[in-house]
């Protein structure tokens, strides 16, 4: 076997190219071997495929040809979120550019510990960070690997700042990871307050912190999982105003909205948050991760700091070396920001803009198919891009095996959520290109596989 090559330096360009032609062939030629958006056979024939096409793991010498085989592999049993029958999750379609951009990063290799290592990739960092916070009503923003990480750092923020006795309080809508991190952290048991209609009750809210003693963090989610819904954010705002609370707002759905002049004021209230969550591999179309936390107050960010001489001496740091330890609980780090920033000047707010409208569009005219449809129950008009909605007349255990089939078959990628006590099938539109042909085609596959002998 030749000598291998290096991605950077020198030769990196001209060891690349071929190697670009390679995995884009075989890209190709995974998904057509797929056909659809997803692998037929379900687990046990993807598991079977893959495992022929690896072979020995760690072979006593090396194959080649094990790229265009492990990426053709890949491709045919992958899930592609750029087919208009792939709306299940909040898996995004990742534009181009910023796939090309994260191509850079891959070759170059910055990491985000010290600025000796990422001199560039720091300072535009700094840039797009503080620039996406002042969207968010915010001054300053890290970077995280998404709504996740976003959320445990916001609990960890508020438990320096108040506390360890603070107490999360959430609507029962709230996404898993906040109760989550306040496990993590070592905090009280969260207080769960009522979402009846799928969003938290300000009602409710007032209450609970009436009866418990504070300190309180109050998490409010703007686009929840399974519905895409939007607490309302106003009336929250002041409640916790009133009881002296710190307010965090999971956005990580929703957050995309406030690129577009049709759709932002539906995140009103979003600047009275001391934190918010913000996710740019969902409504920014960037490929995983693109996870940031925007904070309103930069003194929270001192609980960050970490010294460690090999890293952020001090003479360096006051010699002017930018010291990078406390932008996250991470030490080593890729700039993810490059992929951000690439396509924020790319498109602009116009063109984000354009991109947010269209799925929001999708999901109206989606719902209006199904409302249409004597045949299918919609669960309620969208708020974002995530439609609701279930076979007329057939039961929870119907909803479910239809879904799986589906699935099995590699037809179509749909969702699930339980809402109202009922299980429903979930779409969640985040391709701006879906057509509405393709729409009417997933309600009449649906419609089919429901006729369907099981």
């Amino acid at each position: 076997m030749s000598t291998p090559s290096l991605a950077s330096g020198p030769q990196g360009p001209h060891a690349l190219r071929p190697l670009l032609d390679t995995v884009l062939e075989a890209l190709d030629e995974g998904a057509h071997a797929r056909g659809g958006p997803l692998p037929a056979g379900g687990p046990a024939a993807v598991a079977a495929r893959v495992r022929a096409a690896v072979g020995d793991v760690l072979p006593p010498n090396g194959d080649p040809h094990a790229l265009r085989t492990l990426v053709h592999a890949l491709a045919e049993g992958a899930a592609d979120p750029a087919d208009p029958l792939c709306a299940a999750h909040l898996h995004c379609p990742p534009l181009a550019v910023a796939t090309a951009a994260d191509l850079a990063v891959g070759v170059l290799n910055p990491s985000l510990d010290s600025w000796d290592q990422a001199p560039s990739a720091s300072e535009l960092e700094a840039l797009v960070t503080r620039a996406l916070a002042r969207e968010a009503g915010a001054s300053d923003a890290l970077v995280t690997t998404g709504g996740t990480e976003s959320n445990q750092l916001a609990l960890l923020l508020a438990r320096e700042a108040l506390g360890a006795g603070v107490h999360l309080v959430c609507g029962a809508n709230t996404h898993h990871s906040l109760p989550r991190a306040a496990w993590l952290l070592g905090l009280p048991d969260p207080v769960i307050v009522p979402a009846p209609a799928g969003t938290l009750d300000p009602a409710a809210l007032d209450d609970a912190l009436t009866e418990i003693h504070g300190p309180h963090l109050v998490a409010a989610t703007a686009g929840t999982t399974d519905a895409g819904l939007i607490d309302p954010l106003p009336e929250i705002a002041a409640v916790c105003q009133t009881h002296g609370a710190r307010l965090h707002i999971d956005a990580a759905y929703g957050g995309g909205l406030l690129f577009s002049d049709r759709q932002r004021h539906k995140l009103t209230g979003l600047g009275a948050a001391g934190t918010v969550t913000l996710d740019l591999h969902k409504l920014g179309w960037q490929p995983v991760a693109a996870g940031l936390l925007a904070v309103r107050d930069p003194h929270d960010l001192t609980a960050l700091h970490q010294h460690t001489d090999y890293l952020n001496a001090d003479d360096d740091t006051e010699a002017g070396l930018p010291d990078l330890l406390g932008r996250s609980l991470r030490t080593t780090r890729r700039p993810d920001i490059l992929k951000i920033a690439v396509t924020l000047k790319t498109l602009g707010r116009t063109g984000l803009g354009t991109l947010v409208d269209q799925v929001c569009d999708h999901a109206q005219e989606f719902a209006a198919l199904v409302q249409g449809h004597p045949a299918f129950e919609l669960h309620d008009r969208p708020t974002i891009s995530t439609v609701l909605f279930r076979p007329a007349h057939t039961t929870d255990d119907t909803v479910a095996a239809v879904r799986r089939k589906l699935l099995h078959q590699g037809r179509a990628v749909l969702g699930r959520a339980r809402l109202d006590g009922r299980l429903w099938l979930k779409a969640t539109l985040l391709n701006p290109y879906t057509r509405p042909d393709d729409l009417a085609a997933l309600l009449a596959l649906v419609e089919k596989t429901v006729q369907e002998p099981a």
